[in-house]
């Protein structure tokens, strides 16, 4: 069986072998509850569109049928998929997909229902999707995407099927850049050295320039924070830069999501879309204005993974530990802090990140956010020195 919809899953062959023999044997039956977790930028996400794909299609996941494109372009009808902007997942949207999750397939073999971020559902929301995993629906599959096991109900994962996923290696991630986007291989390892492994982070920074120069921007206003002023003049350059980077890879996300859409209904790229085929059209839209609602977290998010790099190379610094910058660039820059602070304060703000993110995920003001975790790094430069 050829790869197909899985070829651009990286890292993951465990992952991938299991479900494809759950593809195989779909005519003997396939579970109809499975768990997908592992760290951010794992792929958990397009692993589930993946499986999702090859469940519909007729050649277990060839990446060419219609079936395989309209559901990695995500616009299948028989695969909803729940991914909130909010802090939780409500107890309505999951009562909703538990309702329309039996509702007959119309186009497919199954009904699929992926829901990511399923972590963030409370206890009583659960309970209403367990209740749909007791007395499942034939036909219906649910796929669950989160970063652990932990972080669900006991009872929803004793009924699922957990696939366990990794983050895949600079040497992976690289290797997949050159193969897949003919990136030259010393810019490909750079690009997933910077991005910490995370795939489609490091693809932006190899094959966009304008990536490239927003990552270098973020850094620079990192290792300017001299004072206080400084650092409330950084956190709003920080969230323009974020914002800046949220919007343009909304409109490349969406736009290579509507060209996929054409070509799967067998429409040219400039062709007037047929009236039978506007209401797929105008879901794929309401979905990519719901995303991205989200896309300026995303874009706060990999501010947060730059400022780990540079104090991670920091403390590399201090600690006298000899590995690979991730930022060579800055090396001037990189001097002055280690001298400037200690090992102590370069771990305090790595923590401050991570505790950055939990107040980001909780929906605390993002300007707040940035200019507390800003003014951190003075204030341990100024205790430290």
């Amino acid at each position: 069986m050829t790869a197909g919809v899985f070829d651009q899953l990286l890292g993951q062959p465990e992952a991938i072998e299991q479900l494809q023999r759950a593809v195989a044997g779909k005519l003997d039956g396939v579970h109809h509850a499975w768990l997908f977790t592992g760290p951010a930028g794992s792929g958990r996400s397009l692993l589930a569109k993946a499986f999702a794909a090859a469940l519909q299609c007729q050649n277990d996941g060839c990446g060419r049928c219609q079936q395989c494109s309209l559901t990695i372009a995500g616009a299948h009808p028989d695969v909803l998929t729940l991914a909130t902007e909010r802090v939780l997942i409500s107890i309505d949207e999951v009562r909703e997909l538990v309702q329309k999750s039996g509702m007959n397939s119309t186009i497919g073999d199954y009904r699929i229902v992926i829901i990511e971020d399923s972590d963030r559902m409370t206890e009583r929301t659960s309970n209403v999707l367990l209740k749909a995993l007791e007395e499942p629906q034939d036909k219906t599959i649910w796929i669950l995407c989160a970063p652990s096991v932990a972080d669900l109900l006991p009872t929803i994962r004793s009924r699922t099927m957990n696939v366990l996923l990794r983050l895949p290696s600079v040497e992976e991630v690289a290797e997949l850049l050159v193969q897949r986007d003919k990136v030259d291989r010393e810019l490909a390892i750079r690009s997933a050295r910077q991005a910490q492994n995370h795939v489609g982070m490091a693809r932006r920074l190899a094959v966009s320039q304008d990536a490239r120069s927003r990552r270098a921007e973020t850094l620079r206003e990192i290792a300017g924070i001299t004072n206080l002023s400084r650092a409330m003049l950084a956190a709003e350059k920080l969230l323009g830069v974020a914002k800046r980077d949220a919007e343009a890879l909304a409109q490349e996300r969406d736009k290579s999501e509507k060209e996929h859409l054409m070509l799967a209904y067998g429409l040219g790229l400039d062709e007037k879309i047929p009236p039978n085929l506007r209401p797929q059209f105008k879901g794929l839209e309401e979905n990519q204005k719901r995303r991205n609602t989200r896309a300026l977290r995303d874009g706060i998010d990999r501010i947060f993974t730059d400022a780990e790099s540079f104090f991670r190379d920091v403390l590399a610094l201090q600690l006298g530990a000899n590995v690979e910058m991730t930022n060579p660039e800055l090396a001037e820059d990189l001097q002055l802090r280690q001298l400037g602070t200690n090992a102590s304060a370069s771990i305090a703000v790595l923590d401050a990140i991570t505790e950055s993110r939990k107040r980001l995920a909780s929906n605390v003001r993002d300007l707040l956010v940035l200019e507390s975790l800003c003014t951190l790094m003075i204030l341990r430069r100024d205790l430290a020195a």
